[in-house]
């Protein structure tokens, strides 16, 4: 099944619809590193990624790892690992997935750019948790943190994201 993303800032899964936030630029079907748009696109749910500090083990079906502050996500579109995990220290331009902010609680890893990886076409594209005012995301797909535990708990492989473009 696809959790359905428009451009208005609603998630549709089956029945459940949810108030998400999306990137500022909205909606793009030219993602660029650093542009803030979502990408436009039906991508799969890789794995989820949590803080066990402040969560137990989520319910899902979906691949799952804990978090650990060591933890870093490429975003250097001249480094090898780019749109990749890393160990932190990392010498390349990244992104740490250790925030003091609840933001990345929740991590859900989609297959935007990775297969095969295209440098500069955008990363760190993730579904996590939402600000409380639902603030737009530097890219990502945002929901809050009770629907996207809903979601993670029917969620599994062979589900997908899938951005829709405005209009």
């Amino acid at each position: 099944m696809d959790l359905i993303v428009s451009a208005a800032g609603e998630a549709h899964w089956g029945e459940q619809v949810w108030r998400c936030a999306i990137g500022p630029a909205g909606a793009s079907a030219n993602k660029r590193e650093g542009d803030g748009a979502t990408p436009v696109g039906r991508f799969p749910l890789r794995r989820l990624l949590y803080r066990p500090d402040r969560l137990e083990r989520p319910a899902t079906a979906l691949p799952t790892a804990p978090l650990s502050p060591l933890d870093g996500w490429c975003d250097d579109p001249a480094d090898a690992l780019y749109n990749r995990l890393v160990r932190l220290p990392y010498p390349a331009r990244h992104e740490k997935l250790w925030l003091e902010s609840h933001l990345y609680d929740l991590v859900v890893v989609i297959g935007h750019n990775d297969d095969p990886v295209v440098p500069g076409a955008g990363s760190a594209v993730f579904l996590h948790v939402a600000r409380p005012d639902y603030a737009p995301t530097g890219g990502c797909v945002a929901l809050a943190a009770g629907d996207l535990l809903a979601f993670l708990a029917e969620a599994g492989p062979g589900d997908h994201l899938s951005v829709l473009a405005a209009g």
